[in-house]
């Protein structure tokens, strides 16, 4: 269970004035800084954990198994001023409590695999463990977004252990392959460059476009799978 500390303050909110011109002294924002990385730290900590048992998990492919399921792995912890946005976003109060429990993305790590199989397959090696729980999973691999887009998200809760006790840190997974990740990268650009106001036939080409990596992805996991020798698998769909 996660301890909460006996006072758990809002994000540090500076003065306003009328005037375009704020005042701030430098000790506020000294302050409003250190409150904001001590709020920070655990996620930092426990994305950490996560990396470094990802990490684990392809060295020993690479050194056991002579193959690498993990194409790249890439990290972030949100900023302060994503954070603020995305409060406000939610409509949520703004304090350090409710943002700890309905900000479950603060840290997010992302897993690129070679194949779709891959993105099951080390979703459960990592899930498995016995000091990961599973909080939600949302299987966007099985049941696309309208979009098109596609992506294995998972919200575990890993355990660390600071100074003050142990504090289950929440971070969000996100297992694609190569193939979907090219995909998200440019949807994402093309919805920053027309700030989400994107023109239907756009639209409709990012569609068309998720199909045709989706079909791409089915292609050459079949014929990894002839070069291996590997059966084809069921159909995977996790509960979502």
């Amino acid at each position: 269970m996660s301890h909460a500390p006996a006072t758990d303050p809002a994000i540090p909110q500076l003065p306003e004035l009328e005037s375009d011109e704020v005042t701030v002294s430098l000790s506020q924002l000294r302050a409003a800084r250190d409150e904001v990385q001590r709020f920070l730290l655990p996620y930092q900590f426990g994305l950490k954990e996560i990396e470094t048992k990802v990490e684990i998990l392809r060295d020993e492919f690479l050194q056991l198994h002579d193959y690498n399921p993990i194409e790249h792995i890439s990290s972030r912890v949100k900023s302060a001023d994503s954070l603020v946005a995305k409060v406000g976003r939610k409509g949520i109060d703004g304090d350090f409590s409710s943002i700890r429990t309905h900000i479950t993305d603060i840290a997010g790590i992302r897993v690129t695999c070679s194949f779709v199989a891959d993105t099951y397959r080390l979703f459960d090696l990592l899930t498995q463990q016995d000091d990961i729980e599973v909080h939600s999973v949302k299987d966007y691999i099985a049941a696309p977004k309208p979009n098109g887009y596609k992506s294995l998200h998972a919200i575990v809760r890993v355990p660390v252990f600071l100074s003050t006790g142990r504090v289950d840190v929440p971070v969000e997974v996100q297992f694609r392959t190569i193939a979907m990740d090219f995909w998200a990268s440019l949807e994402h650009k093309i919805y920053y460059k027309f700030d989400r106001q994107v023109p239907e036939t756009l639209l409709a080409e990012l569609k068309d476009a998720a199909a045709s990596a989706a079909e791409l992805d089915e292609r050459m996991q079949r014929l990894h799978r002839q070069v291996h020798g590997i059966r084809p698998a069921p159909p995977r769909t996790l509960e979502v």
